[in-house]
């Protein structure tokens, strides 16, 4: 995928698998506003293996060549934050800032986005934030409610567009800290899809507590599919502790019992790009959270 400017859109990419044209478009522009791809669709601004497409819900086959070419303003197609997102204040833990982004240390129990929770999401904390530093902001990735650690927001639809791209192609290192079920004695590469995509995880062990049957971990991911981590990390029969979804309920609720833990042990320590145009920084880093640290003083304790 490439996108040039504010006023022009290209992409020209080979389907992997089989996929319906309105969701693969959905994919490759995660930035783009779902009724924007429709309408690029209708109006003939896509085309498969060389012809126009006006179906959005067109099967396409592994090895079907999609190109967008479309010359307009961009800035309109842009997906802000959710309608029923309001201003909200919220104590915003500031990394890093400078005119084109913002970057926080999430901490955990907040979620991103608002859906169903009364309590005010970090969208909303941003969207506070931004009114009064005369900017809207723009995600650019997110992490799990429990997942503490780097987040990256930008400014501007330029920047946020140039993030996009660097996120979706790869182009960011993701370094992970978690704990998890099980003694995991050598380093390790999970490649297995999530909903027919690529992903790759790297799972290098740091040190085992043998009491409370757990290692702890450092994580490295080269995609960014929905609960990557964590269904990878179960995937190889070691999942993340307190991860209910796709871990051990049981040892969850003894390790529970016996730490106090009451999240999953995962977090974000360091994003880091090889280049990000008008950014001097390219690494961000945030330390492992008082709760988390506080268990592991617990379990190297432990005899």
């Amino acid at each position: 995928m490439k996108i040039l400017t504010g006023k022009e859109l290209f992409s020209e990419d080979i389907v992997s698998h089989e996929i319906r044209l309105d969701r693969f478009l959905r994919k490759k522009y995660p930035q783009i506003k779902l009724a924007s791809i429709y309408k690029l669709i209708r109006k003939g601004w896509v085309r498969v293996n060389g012809k126009r497409k006006y179906n959005p819900g067109l099967r396409l086959k592994k090895g079907d060549r999609v190109r967008v070419a479309y010359t307009g303003e961009i800035d309109h197609m842009l997906r802000t934050f959710e309608n029923k997102a309001t201003p909200k204040y919220m104590k915003l833990r500031i990394v890093y800032e400078n005119e084109k982004i913002v970057v926080l240390n999430k901490q955990p129990g907040v979620s991103v986005h608002p859906g169903g929770v009364s309590a005010t999401t970090l969208v909303e904390g941003l969207m506070y934030y931004g009114e009064r530093k005369g900017f809207q902001p723009y995600l650019v990735h997110r992490l799990d409610r429990e997942t503490s650690g780097v987040l990256i927001a930008a400014k501007d639809p330029e920047t946020a567009k140039k993030l996009s791209f660097l996120f979706s192609h790869h182009m960011v290192k993701k370094e992970y800290i978690s704990l998890i079920k099980g003694h995991l004695k050598d380093e390790i590469e999970i490649s297995q899809p999530i909903e027919g995509r690529e992903a790759k995880t790297w799972f290098k062990p740091m040190r085992y507590f043998r009491k409370a049957d757990a290692t702890l971990v450092t994580i490295n991911i080269k995609t960014g599919r929905k609960h990557q981590i964590r269904r990878h990390a179960a995937f190889m029969d070691h999942p993340v502790v307190m991860d209910d979804l796709y871990g051990d309920r049981e040892y969850n609720r003894r390790f529970r019992k016996l730490y106090g833990l009451n999240r999953l042990f995962l977090h974000c320590r360091c994003i880091s790009f090889d280049d990000i145009p008008d950014i001097d920084r390219k690494v961000f880093e945030v330390p492992l959270p008082e709760d988390l640290m506080r268990i592991l003083e617990i379990l190297g304790e432990e005899r």
